[in-house]
């Protein structure tokens, strides 16, 4: 009896207690990596134990409204957020060495970023630059959904997260349904993430709309205290708004501060703001989340006096802590896997790339990994997964969503180059690619070349088995291009080589190392002089016949500037009726070394039986193939090259980009032994590039100098793809 009237007394007591304290909302606003502040005011109620009835935010307090509500304490949120690779998490494709061989050489013809839909309503752009398959992942990491669905409305704190319908302007209040769903809608700025599709609805960022939705806590736990936070953007200057982007972005802006003036004109006298000083942290400036946390607190301690008059007795918070904690569960032992939503891809192509087995426990880490390189084979928008349970076992369905602009597709491609050796050159190339034409994967590439160099190609590659593993291939196309020709090193001639080309054979696929194929080539090729001395007059019209060896492994991380990784290269052809055999190997590595990258290239060309035509022989010459010299001014059998370099990383991509910019220094070496004009210079040849060069939007750009033997020199300018 003494227990139970002490049960119904602590009872009472509680009950007292929630009714003498005024109910607190909490509201967390938008503002990008501004929003890292939010953490800092969260350890100050934390210190000052102040409890919160209800939580909403916008945008990045969206992220820290869900991952507080979801069990996460101010102190790991720090340590998750140092964690994380913000500027690789709005990449949305893995590294170049996790793609596929053929997603790879699809990189490496055509721009980054060119990709538009062929619909039967008509060209259709993707619906935004990023399309948050990183940020996604990370966020079911982050509230621990990758061990329980996070659902909003089973949080023991009530949250409200705020989007906006991109359709008609509506302000959309989630307060049920996916947390981790939710979190990615509030944060899709427009044009830059796609939207979150929810409900039929498809939604972006709510700040647009309530950035700092003081309203939505009044009416969510009726609170008679807000404490908003404010960590909005400040407005640009007149004289910096002179751009597009800036344009662009003082417009948000102008947008955000309306709807937050509006918001925060409800206040009362009892109401606290806290504005954090965060002076010249932007938005995109989310690898100084530390700096803006430590912001936060300050400008939460500048508060304190008032905040204090919230706080509550030490045994009280304890108590609300323990009401509004979390479990977050143990690594769930998967039972069975699903792949669901899939209408064009067989499901085959996206298991292949899951290690994940049924009777194992869980490993989100991995699952991360294999996700992304489903994600990188190009079919999906995204590639998500959750835990359901079905009859109380776990299942693990994965789920992409392919893209609504495909199967179908427009790619560009654009070279500008110049050189002192030969003048300026451009070439624009234009692609289109039909995927899935079967349920194995059947894939065909229309090329169009037009410039220096001028032709037309189709390809056809088919896999044989739903794995992807073996497949056949068809190829054929026509190019015509300049070939310049030297003569003791000094152009003397420049013809045009026209060259049309079949080739069929079957291949094999090793994972996400390389290929190898094996086919046969017929081959026919013209050359006619444009200008100049006609000193290889005996060059004769030829047709050839070959039987074709390709093995291609690469893994590096990056297609043109590797940081690290390395790529090997093998052909050989055997030709039928030109009674010669052609060897070509070729390879390169690089190491980083703190903000310095080493590297080495090397590339070998021989004829194992007979002498090789011109048109199959080795050439030295061009960029970072002996710099000081003329692209292709040495030519013959036997050609070696080789070189080391240092380069130096001055500057890194902004968000969302990847790549760097580096100055570098190369030490070069090449031989022809048998060439096929006479050298000023016979045996081996030297040189030494200076460069400057990165990855851009727009393909590598370098701006390089050569310098060689006996004053050999040579300069060159570059943007594109090769």
């Amino acid at each position: 009896m003494l227990a139970l009237a002490a049960l119904f007394a602590g009872l009472g007591l509680e009950t007292a207690w929630a009714q003498a304290r005024p109910k607190v909302g909490l509201v967390l606003g938008g503002g990008g990596a501004r929003g890292a502040a939010h953490i800092g005011v969260l350890e100050v109620l934390e210190r000052l134990r102040v409890p919160v009835d209800c939580v909403a935010g916008t945008s990045m307090g969206a992220l820290v409204a869900g991952a507080w509500a979801a069990g996460l304490s101010p102190a790991q949120m720090r340590t998750e957020l140092g964690r994380a690779n913000w500027n690789d998490m709005f990449i949305d494709s893995p590294d170049f060495n996790e793609l596929d061989f053929r997603s790879k050489r699809l990189a490496q013809r055509f721009l980054p970023g060119s990709e538009t839909g062929v619909t039967p309503r008509g060209l259709v752009s993707p619906p935004g630059v990023v399309s948050g398959q990183k940020i996604k992942l990370f966020f079911n990491q982050l509230v621990h959904a990758d061990v329980v669905e996070r659902e909003l409305e089973q949080l023991p704190l009530p949250v409200s997260i705020i989007a906006t319908d991109i359709g008609n302007g509506a302000r959309v209040v989630l307060r049920e349904g996916s947390l981790t769903l939710a979190m990615r809608a509030s944060m899709s700025v427009p044009g830059l993430m796609a939207p979150q599709e929810l409900d039929g609805r498809r939604l972006v960022d709510g700040g647009l709309v309530d950035n700092v939705p003081i309203r939505e806590v009044r009416e969510r736990c009726n609170a008679d205290v807000v404490i908003a936070v404010n960590v909005g953007s400040p407005l640009l200057k007149p004289e910096d708004v002179n751009g597009f982007f800036s344009v662009a972005a003082q417009m948000v802006a102008l947008l955000t501060e309306q709807n937050v003036s509006a918001s925060l004109a409800t206040l009362t006298a009892r109401d606290i703001v806290i504005q954090p000083g965060l002076g010249t942290i932007t938005a995109a400036d989310f690898e100084r989340h530390a700096e803006a946390a430590g912001h936060g607190r300050l400008a939460a301690e500048l508060k304190a006096d008032q905040l204090a008059t919230l706080s509550v007795p030490a045994a009280e918070y304890a108590q609300w802590q323990r009401r509004i904690a979390v479990s977050k569960g143990q690594v769930p032992r998967i039972d069975d896997i699903e792949i669901a939503g899939v209408e064009r891809v067989n499901v085959a192509a996206v298991s292949r790339h899951l290690k994940q087995l049924a009777g194992a426990p869980l490993d989100t880490g991995a699952l991360n990994r294999d996700l992304l390189r489903a994600f990188g084979d190009g079919s999906y928008e995204r590639v998500d997964y959750s835990l359901v349970k079905v009859g109380g076992r776990n299942l693990l369905r994965v789920m992409p969503v392919e893209k609504s602009w495909g199967p179908d597709y427009l790619r560009l491609g654009v070279r500008l180059e110049t050189s002192l050796g030969l003048g300026a050159s451009y070439q624009l190339r234009v692609g289109y690619q039909k995927t899935w034409l079967n349920a194995l994967g059947g894939e065909l590439l229309l090329i169009g070349d037009l410039g220096s160099s001028t032709g037309a190609a189709a390809e056809f590659y088919q896999p044989l088995e739903p794995g992807q593993r073996f497949f056949g291939y068809a190829q054929a196309g026509y190019l015509r291009e300049r070939i310049d020709f030297f003569f003791v090193e000094q152009r003397v001639a420049e013809y045009r080589s026209a060259t049309a080309q079949a080739e069929l054979g079957l291949g094999m696929n090793f994972a996400l190392l390389g290929q190898l194929r094996l086919g046969w080539r017929e081959s026919k090729v013209t050359n006619s002089l444009e200008t100049g001395v006609d000193v290889f007059s005996l060059l004769p019209e030829r047709s050839t016949g070959s039987l074709v060896v390709a093995l291609e492994l690469d893994q590096s991380d990056s297609l043109y500037f590797p940081r690290r990784g390395w790529e090997f290269r093998a052909s050989y052809l055997d030709a039928d009726r030109g009674d010669f055999t052609r060897l070509a190997l070729g390879g390169r590595a690089a190491l980083p070394l703190g903000d310095w990258v080493l590297g080495v290239r090397g590339s070998w060309v021989d004829s194992p039986r007979g002498l090789l035509p011109l048109n199959d022989a080795g050439r030295l010459g061009g960029f970072l193939n002996l710099s000081a010299y003329a692209k292709g001014q040495f030519l013959g059998d036997g050609v070696a090259y080789a070189h080391v370099r240092a380069e130096r990383i001055i500057g890194r991509a902004p968000l969302g980009l990847r790549g760097d910019m580096r100055l570098g220094v190369a030490l070069e070496a090449g031989r022809v032994a048998t060439p096929y004009a006479p050298q000023r210079r016979p045996g081996w040849l030297g040189s030494v590039a200076v460069y400057l060069g990165g990855e851009t939007p727009f393909g590598p750009v370098y701006l390089g100098l050569g310098l060689g033997d006996r004053g050999a020199s040579n300069a060159y300018l570059f943007l594109g793809t090769p």
